[in-house]
């Protein structure tokens, strides 16, 4: 048995679904307790009242001249046919009335309608020796007293009960949002203040939150302090084999240049991997608009084929704008590298940011496209290797950054151009 539509109706918030686990107790108890006894109190005590009241007025109205109203409390007028109703008349909402006027019809001798028209007075007309009355008496001596009051008193009770148990409640899921958000904030890469509270188990997972948090920060500050010694240890024999270089003769230097010129554009490519998020800063408001101008702008000048198709939405957007560039120029060097045209375009809805690079080379097999953002992986038949060497981290940087602003990358065939369409989507 599948209980998907009892998925889809459910509340997607917590504070929503602990609402409904909170409400629905309290109000099947309700309707559970009001059901049960409204018909055994209420019912009950209405049918046993109405039926004495049936007796006493086939004693009060005996057929011989022992009519005795006065003693037995009622109030019998002689009235015509005219002045009988067409029917049992009460008010819509009046249900003890259903019980009155069933239990007197059923019992009483000669009756002919029974009239409740009112909280006060019952009217009953019957017929004793041809001749018709009106017998009036007090509401009170049929049903029990203001039946109302119970469900008043119960939905105000719980009313009153449940709102301050959803407060309490409250108070109890606040710790676990700010955990979510905290954890949500510092998934985007934005540190923000969190102190664990609440039940012990929501500080247990706060305390482990934190933990988490402090040994990543350690690591990235590690691995920053590493690359910066790195990065100096690498470059200054580079530096040295430069200058040796420069001292050759022309033909002695020429592919040698070119050795050293690759290895220190490998270089380069292996600390931006490295590097990560390490040196991206914080997330700050930017207009991705201008942002995605500017890198086109910059590609363009540089001599290579791009061109900004689309540009729809507008407003900002926090991000790490060194990142969104590098990240938009890495898929734009693939495109131009395995293709000989470059579309980028920008999508920004309420929701989400949208930026595409396409291009009109070979694409990637869809089997391939999970393969093909993993690190230091080349698709030599798939992306015409010769077209161009690389070490297989444009993609991978990519994803990482990506990543790193709570978004992913998401790789597909261009319909406009027939090759790759890259998308990095972030979430707003």
């Amino acid at each position: 048995m599948s209980f998907d539509w009892l998925k889809r109706t459910m509340p997607r918030g917590l504070y929503g679904r602990a609402f409904l686990i909170l409400i629905l107790p309290v109000v099947t108890l309700q309707l559970v307790v009001s059901v049960v006894f409204i018909q055994r109190h209420f019912e009950g005590v209405t049918r046993q009242m109405t039926s004495e009241i049936a007796r006493s007025l086939n004693v009060a109205m005996q057929p011989d001249d022992q009519i005795r109203p006065l003693s037995l409390d009622f109030e019998v007028i002689g009235v015509s046919e005219d002045g009988i109703p067409a029917g049992s008349d009460r008010r819509w909402y009046d249900f003890s009335a259903l019980v009155v006027i069933d239990e007197l019809m059923s019992r009483v001798r000669g009756i002919r309608q029974v009239v409740t028209p009112n909280d006060a007075d019952v009217f009953v007309f019957l017929e004793r020796d041809g001749e018709l009355y009106r017998v009036r008496f007090g509401r009170n001596r049929a049903s029990a007293s203001n039946p109302h009051q119970l469900l008043v008193n119960m939905i105000f009770f719980g009313v009153l009960m449940t709102t301050i148990a959803y407060l309490y409640l409250r108070n109890q899921l606040r710790p676990i949002t700010r955990l979510a958000d905290a954890a949500e904030a510092f998934g985007r890469g934005r540190h923000v203040a969190y102190t664990p509270a609440g039940a012990r188990e929501v500080r247990i997972a706060g305390h482990a939150f934190l933990d988490m948090r402090a040994r990543i920060e350690r690591q990235i500050e590690q691995r920053t302090m590493m690359l910066s010694g790195v990065s100096h240890d690498l470059r200054t024999p580079l530096t040295r084999m430069k200058l040796e270089l420069s001292m050759l003769s022309e033909e002695e230097r020429s592919a040698l240049e070119g050795d050293v010129t690759e290895m220190e554009r490998l270089i380069d490519a292996f600390l931006d991997f490295a590097r990560g998020d390490a040196e991206a800063g914080t997330a700050e408001p930017t207009d991705p608009a201008a942002l995605v101008r500017a890198i086109v702008d910059d590609q363009i000048r540089a001599g290579r084929y791009v061109q900004l198709a689309e540009v729809e939405g507008q407003g900002d957007v926090p991000l790490r704008s060194v990142s969104i560039r590098r990240a938009v120029e890495n898929l734009i060097g693939n495109a131009v590298r395995y293709g000989s045209r470059c579309e980028v375009s920008l999508r920004i809805t309420p929701n989400a940011l949208r930026i595409r690079v396409e291009d009109d080379g070979p694409g990637i097999r869809p089997e391939d496209r999970e393969e093909a953002v993993r690190p230091f992986v080349r698709l030599d038949p798939s992306r015409n290797q010769n077209r161009g060497s690389g070490v297989g981290l444009g993609l991978a940087i990519a994803a990482d950054i990506a990543r790193a602003h709570g978004g992913v990358l998401r790789l597909g065939a261009s319909e406009t151009l027939g090759g790759l369409r890259a998308d990095i989507v972030i979430g707003r």
